[in-house]
């Protein structure tokens, strides 16, 4: 059962705990790449839904994404090599989007500026 409502601080909050204690970030992903939305609140830019729980980013894995599947990415190289790039690109990232794939849309220097706080 998801841990996730539809309080957007309340599940980054969470994304940040979860993912400093496992370790790993989850996305969904298939052979052409990446899941990628557009943001709801820039024109002209992307977001990449990220998730804390292999199991919300697997609820994610039907309908128009039911090729998709669940990848876990290890927080070092997500700090290190996804959030420069992310940023370079100007690419948004969405953290524990709910079931209806709404929630906050985060610069990834921002992420990177909270995950080196709480070290």
């Amino acid at each position: 059962m998801s841990q996730l409502g539809n309080d957007p601080q309340q599940n980054y909050r969470l994304f940040l705990e979860t993912i400093q204690q496992t370790g790993k970030v989850w996305g969904v992903t298939n052979d052409d790449g990446w899941i990628v939305c557009d943001s709801e609140e820039f024109e002209d830019t992307d977001v990449i839904p990220f998730w804390s729980d292999k199991a919300d980013a697997q609820a994610q894995c039907c309908d128009e994404w039911a090729k998709f599947e669940p990848q876990s990415i290890d927080l070092v190289s997500f700090v290190e090599r996804w959030l420069p790039g992310m940023a370079e690109d100007g690419v948004l990232l969405g953290p524990n989007w709910n079931s209806d794939m709404t929630g906050l849309e985060i610069e990834p220097a921002e992420l990177a500026d909270e995950l080196l706080d709480e070290e």
